[in-house]
């Protein structure tokens, strides 16, 4: 699906409302003067408030599933708004909040 490149900075939730971020950006390649994310990269979720009864939260990374077919950086599909994550280890999914708006992938 066609969306936006991720970047350093863009905002990027767990299901419950912590912060996401990814933990090695991709600093060849910058869009609004920021790194780029690509799939080889895992998010750092911070700030997650789920505390399950079961003992399985909170959210603390997410591992992207999706990524961009047609654009590589590194060799690997860099990541859109469109991209979809699993958060570790609740299995929710990352939600993007906001992005840069003048880059845009396949």
């Amino acid at each position: 699906m066609p969306g936006f490149l991720l970047h350093a900075n863009a905002i990027v939730m767990c299901a419950h409302g912590g912060q996401a971020q990814p933990l090695m950006p991709f600093p060849r390649v910058t869009v609004s003067g920021n790194p780029i994310a690509t799939m080889a990269s895992p998010h750092i979720v911070t700030g997650c408030p789920f505390v399950p009864t079961g003992g399985n939260g909170p959210c603390v990374t997410a591992q992207w599933l999706v990524g961009a077919t047609r654009i590589l950086a590194g060799g690997m599909p860099v990541l859109l708004q469109s991209s979809v994550a699993t958060c570790v280890p609740t299995a929710t999914p990352l939600n993007v909040i906001l992005t840069q708006t003048r880059a845009s992938g396949l």
